[in-house]
């Protein structure tokens, strides 16, 4: 959402999906596969969607900043790691 003097200019919502195979995987392979490695794929195709709709509505060039998958995942696990212990 981009807003000027207080009201809505644009909202974007792009929805994505995609098909991975994942056989052969470890239970932390697939986490880190599920939750770095394809989202790690999958954003630059919303990231050029959203700059495309930008453009393409007349509004100034926009880009998404790119996401460090790999390190939101560690922290996910280290959130729940923390709270893991903090439960015992």
């Amino acid at each position: 959402t981009v807003t000027l003097e207080q009201k809505t200019a644009y909202l974007i919502e792009v929805s994505q999906a995609g098909i991975f195979g994942a056989l052969g995987f470890g239970e932390n392979e697939l986490g880190h596969l599920l939750g770095s490695y394809c989202p790690s794929i999958l954003f630059p195709y919303a990231r050029e969607a959203v700059s495309d709709l930008v453009i393409k509505g007349g509004f100034p060039p926009m880009l998404l900043a790119p996401v460090n998958f790999d390190g939101l995942y560690a922290q996910r696990l280290e959130e729940l790691s923390v709270g893991s212990q903090t439960s015992h």
